[in-house]
């Protein structure tokens, strides 16, 4: 992806910051566990470049585990809340250092050759261009690195209620993709390595209605809607909910495809 179509996801993710930061889930601790073990990297004690980090979701979580992680995003809305949250989830193991932020395109990172154990792209690498982008992964990781994909996706096959969810995303979001299309697939980063392990980690999401629905406001396929449509389609979604959810607490099924090349 060059460097306009980037500033304009730029400027897309720009106007979701705060839903993303509120609305979008975390990642079981099964994910970790799966990506040391794959990896070979010891998540404690490692660097991490987190590229496409948003809002530091994955960011938090690895320092959490005792990863130093230099976060890079091209939108200065998402790294200003990436900044601002840093130390609030990320437990003893991260120590008191603030957590570097680099405002900058995954496809060109300033980074210097070999400063990395692990570059990982959560919910971000399909944004990219696949080629340039895994060369600079490589360029910035030691011998023995790692690189990881991963994407936190809700499960249709699981339950009726989220099939017909995603469904009337499909048909009122002119680019949505998603699991309603029968042509959506995964992102295809593992063709992208030599050497790949693929993992699926299913896990059960717990989600109040209303935070669900700003985790539907920060997709961009959301953002591109005119706002009163955008908002109709949430009101409708939340209609729905309620009545399948009548305690107001979505029980969502989610799955995490993981894959890490070495």
């Amino acid at each position: 992806m060059s460097v306009g179509p980037m500033r304009e996801l730029a400027r897309v993710f720009d106007g979701v910051a705060d839903a993303y930061d509120a609305g979008r889930p975390s990642y079981p601790d099964e994910l970790f566990a799966a990506l040391a073990e794959v990896s070979g990297v010891d998540l404690a004690g490692a660097t991490a470049v987190d590229v496409g980090a948003g809002t530091g979701i994955l960011t938090r979580a690895l320092r959490a585990r005792g990863s130093r992680v230099v976060a890079v995003d091209p939108s200065a809305e998402m790294l200003t809340r990436l900044v601002s949250r840093s130390g609030e989830d990320d437990g003893p193991a991260a120590g008191t250092a603030a957590c570097p932020a680099v405002r900058a395109d995954g496809n060109a990172l300033p980074l210097a050759d070999g400063v990395a154990d692990l570059v990982t792209y959560a919910q971000s690498w399909h944004w990219l261009d696949p080629v340039a982008s895994i060369a600079e992964a490589r360029r910035v990781l030691r011998p023995g690195g790692a690189i990881a994909g991963c994407w936190n996706l809700t499960d249709a096959r699981q339950a009726d209620w989220l099939a017909a969810y995603e469904a009337r995303l499909a048909e009122e979001c002119p680019a949505y993709w998603g699991q309603a299309l029968e042509e959506w697939s995964v992102p295809p980063i593992a063709a992208a390595f030599e050497v790949v392990a693929e993992r699926w980690i299913p896990w059960t999401r717990l989600a109040g209605i209303e935070e669900f629905l700003l985790g539907l406001r920060s997709h961009s396929y959301m953002a591109e809607l005119p706002p009163r449509a955008a908002d109709a389609l949430v009101d409708r979604q939340r209609a729905e909910l309620r009545r399948t959810f009548p305690g107001g607490v979505v029980s969502v099924p989610m799955r995490v495809y993981l894959a890490v090349g070495r």
